[in-house]
């Protein structure tokens, strides 16, 4: 196995933007070619701790249990594979540009999807115009049912900002039936193309369940202090933050340090991540987040062992394994159809049922069906909570238990 990594500042400076000439026909591979799978993905900037965490991580297990397996099977031979990584700088342009040169340049077999709903919907013409399959669990938008329909390569595996914040609002409907919160709400929301979507699907839910939505605040992304917001909620019973990574971590360490101590707290992108449990431990147990597992599931135990013994760290309670399966799915619509068009392996992958981490999935609606959308951070895992629908859903534990003293 081959890995190139590439900067994008140097090697794309002085390129361009290459023609875009419509779908690539895709050669057939001689004996013993490599397959060249490629990808643009934040190592730097913003993003690179979530696309270091929940992305890069299983594109890295994947590539090594290709190895194990002695290629991957295209046909009746398996081929060597050679990977090229370029750093999206955590910048739209940049993944752009970086794309463009995967496809036009190093003129790679399979093209995977960078971390983020930004960056996903910057490259996602790209990818369709030039026939590649888009398959990721971080793009979360209320336009994924149009979008499918637009570039039908394209696996919005996490679908709709709606189907991620409804299921918090039917939890904080949960708690309010029980007594621990009224119907007064405070909502924060980082002010990007996730953070806008969530909060937009999230005003509603919370309207259609009655709720007051009190305090509803957006902020740059980048922002660290919360503190003056903080203060501002701080007898707010039910509090919902629709973040990113560094500003989930900022979030809970203000609500630790002022004593906020809401009964239902909700924080965003980070919560179900390692860094979060090295971070704060058991002191944010109970805390609502993005994600979820079934931790009593034997295959994501053993995903979980996987990922540790091959990659040297802890996968994600949320899009991590969801990753992992769309991966395993289109290797599987790879040696199903014996080709590397990503037309034909696109239309496998929407009509066949795959045998992943997940357990036996379709994709025929190009989203993952029965993943787990919110959850409760118990002891360094998220175990998945709603839709209450979902298989092997937990036990919503509340009120949230109270911050220790610092």
């Amino acid at each position: 196995m081959k890995f190139t990594r590439r900067q994008t500042i140097a090697s794309l400076a002085g390129l361009g933007a290459a023609p875009l000439l419509g779908l690539r026909p895709r050669k057939a591979l001689a004996s013993g070619a490599p397959v060249k799978i490629g990808y643009a993905i934040s190592l730097t900037g913003p993003n690179a701790g979530g696309a270091g965490t929940t992305i890069l991580p299983n594109y890295h297990l994947w590539v090594h249990e290709l190895r194990e397996k002695g290629g991957l099977l295209v046909g009746d031979e398996r081929h060597p594979v050679e990977v090229i990584e370029y750093d999206d700088r955590s910048n739209s342009e940049e993944a752009v540009r970086a794309v463009e040169r995967l496809i036009n340049r190093d003129e790679v077999d399979i093209l995977l999807a960078p971390w983020g709903t930004a960056l996903n919907l910057a490259v996602g013409p790209l990818f369709d115009r030039h026939g590649f399959i888009q398959s990721t669990p971080t793009a979360i938008t209320n336009r994924a049912p149009d979008l499918i329909q637009r570039w039908p390569r394209a696996f919005m595996l996490s679908g709709t900002a709606s189907s991620w914040a409804e299921p918090v609002v039917e939890l904080m409907d949960e708690a309010r039936t029980a007594g621990h919160i009224d119907d007064d709400v405070a909502m924060i929301s980082v002010s990007d193309a996730f953070g806008i979507d969530l909060a937009a699907a999230a005003r509603q839910a919370f309207s259609d369940y009655g709720f007051n939505l009190v305090f509803d605040r957006t902020y740059p992304v980048g922002t660290q202090d919360f503190s003056s917001m903080l203060a501002e909620v701080r007898d707010i019973k039910a509090f919902a933050a629709f973040s990113y990574p560094p500003d989930t971590v900022a979030i809970t360490d203000t609500a630790q340090l002022q004593s906020f101590n809401p009964n239902v707290m909700y924080v965003g992108i980070g919560g179900a991540f390692p860094f979060f449990a090295d971070r704060f431990g058991s002191t944010a147990n109970t805390v609502l987040t993005h994600g979820g597992l079934n931790m009593a599931d034997e295959r994501t135990l053993a995903y979980i062992e996987r990922h540790i013994e091959v990659t040297g760290r802890r996968p994600d309670s949320g899009g991590s394994i969801v990753m992992y399966a769309a991966l395993e799915a289109m290797e599987q619509a790879i040696e199903r159809t014996g080709t590397l068009d990503n037309t034909i392996i696109a239309e496998e992958m929407k009509s066949g049922i795959f045998d992943t981490v997940l357990g036996e999935v379709s994709l025929a609606s190009q989203m993952m069906p029965d993943i787990f959308k919110v959850g409760q951070y118990m002891d360094g895992y998220v175990v998945g909570l709603g839709p209450r629908d979902v298989p092997g859903a937990g036990e919503f534990i509340m009120p949230k238990q109270p911050w220790p003293e610092r």
